[in-house]
């Protein structure tokens, strides 16, 4: 008899997560437009539907409704046995509402462009009525051409590492921190498709951690399906875990203080190179600015041989309440 293991259902589930449905289409009109504006036409979008991650807060995590995005830009793309792969190349999202992690979400998608090697697609994600986000996506076919890449930033090896719910643990253990919300924030990280392993140590507070620089790295529980479009959103669902964090850390702010209102506002995503999270990935992220609320996060995602995977752009508000 098979014996499913917790890790490998934490990865079913990611995976029925991302598994999105059609559901129909939705016309898309310009009203109160001059009889004479031919210019701006109607459209029609394609519409799926998918489910929402139970969250504390009640709120989706935005990385969940970007993956999904991603899903239902690549469902309307060619599918058929003999058209070329196009593979996601780049995203632009903003996050505009929090969502109801209550309720599922609705993705239209609206097909902008199919040229000779590039689609470009426009995705609104929406609940209630209103949107919760909107995405624009560009797939392109596999070309040759120049290429280069910087080297990799230097990096301890995954293996001596501790996973992120571990090492947040003992050190609420160690200060005798008793968190209603951070030992929630604890249970929802060991039920995780994708583990984490940050690099030093796990406390702001530290002096040698006060710095706008923060490395750690990612891999799945256990075995992802081999499929582009599943691994490219993944990675995009990932990507969301821990952009802010570089500001935060630099200073001294944990996602625990009760003072800290934080919110993804934009995304942007490049990927440049294959890789899946069913191997270890390094990501190498920064804060180059924080002002007026909001902290800008950067940062680059490299697979273990050095090769340069993704890069990343996120805007967030983070701000404290006195």
């Amino acid at each position: 008899m098979l014996v499913t293991t917790d890790a490998e259902l934490a990865v079913e589930g990611l995976v029925r997560l991302l598994t999105l449905r059609e559901v129909g289409t939705a016309h898309i009109a310009v009203s109160d437009a001059p009889e004479t504006d031919t210019e701006m036409g109607d459209s029609e979008a394609q519409v799926f539907i998918g489910a929402s991650e139970k969250q504390p807060h009640g709120r989706v995590f935005g990385g969940q409704v970007l993956a999904q995005g991603v899903m239902a830009a690549g469902l309307t793309l060619d599918l058929t046995p003999d058209a070329t792969p196009r593979p996601i190349h780049s995203l632009h999202a903003y996050f505009m509402r929090p969502g109801d992690d209550t309720q599922p979400i609705r993705f239209a998608v609206e097909r902008m462009m199919d040229g000779n090697s590039f689609s470009t697609r426009r995705v609104h994600a929406i609940q209630h009525g209103r949107p919760i986000l909107a995405m624009s996506a560009s797939f392109q076919e596999r070309a040759e051409g120049m290429e280069h890449q910087d080297p990799m930033p230097s990096a301890p090896d995954p293996r001596g590492l501790t996973e992120l719910s571990v090492a947040l643990g003992d050190l609420m253990d160690r200060q005798g921190i008793v968190d209603e919300r951070a030992e929630h924030h604890l249970a929802r990280l060991r039920k995780r498709a994708i583990r984490q392993y940050p690099v030093g140590s796990v406390d702001p507070r530290e002096p040698a951690t006060r710095s706008s620089r923060y490395q750690l790295w990612m891999r799945a529980a256990a075995s992802l399906p081999d499929d582009q479009l599943l691994t490219s959103a993944i990675l995009a669902y990932a990507s969301d875990f821990q952009m802010l964090t570089p500001s935060l850390r630099n200073h001294g702010v944990t996602f625990f203080d009760p003072r800290l209102r934080v919110a993804s506002l934009d995304h942007a995503m490049w990927f440049h190179r294959d890789a899946s999270l069913s191997d270890w990935l390094l990501f190498d992220l920064e804060s180059p600015s924080a002002q007026s609320g909001r902290a800008l996060g950067r940062g680059t995602v490299w697979t273990e041989d050095g090769r340069l995977v993704a890069s990343l752009a996120q805007e967030g508000m983070t701000r404290l309440k006195a």
